[in-house]
């Protein structure tokens, strides 16, 4: 299994059939449309713009695991070392070490650009990614209650946060 940058061109279908699959057979997104490709699209031109990283995890054929990302937590400025990260991993590669290398590296990239803290919001049931959050290191600051409504019922939202040492010199400004 290898790390690496995913490309619009080349991953945009299988981070597609990802996301689209968890959004059909779970709550691990609070969502209830499959994605497009032109979604795929301005969610890619979103993190280059911001400069958001999106890493993938492939197997020696080049076939797509699993990515990862994170965006803004807010968006007001005050929040600017703050982001909100997502691991997805393909159905057919989960309890196999795809997540947590995943998020591995997207804890790495956060330190790389100066974040702060690192938030993931977990749907409260999800307990396989509840467990791999908190053994890196990651602690639970929050849940709230019957947030989402999906598969007929109500969903109970967590968030686990992990605190970076960086940046070592914060600026209000």
């Amino acid at each position: 299994m290898k790390i690496i940058e995913c490309d619009e061109n080349r991953h945009s279908q299988a981070i597609l059939n990802i996301l689209n699959e968890v959004i059909a057979t779970s709550t691990a997104l609070y969502d209830y449309q499959p994605r497009t490709l032109e979604t795929m699209k301005n969610w890619f031109e979103t993190k280059r713009k911001a400069g958001y990283p999106v890493v993938g995890a492939e197997d020696s054929s080049g076939q797509l695991l699993g990515f990862a990302s994170y965006g803004p937590f807010r968006a007001w400025p005050a929040y600017k070392y703050s982001v909100e990260h997502s691991v997805y991993v393909d159905s057919r590669f989960r309890g196999r070490g795809v997540g947590r290398l995943l998020l591995e590296q997207i804890i790495e990239a956060a330190r790389r650009k100066d974040c702060h803290v690192l938030i993931g919001g977990i749907d409260t049931e999800n307990k396989a990614s509840i467990a791999l959050h908190e053994s890196l290191g990651f602690v639970h600051c929050a849940t709230i209650r019957q947030v989402g409504f999906k598969f007929g019922r109500w969903l109970d939202l967590s968030f686990y946060q992990l605190i970076l040492a960086t940046p070592l010199h914060p600026m209000d400004r």
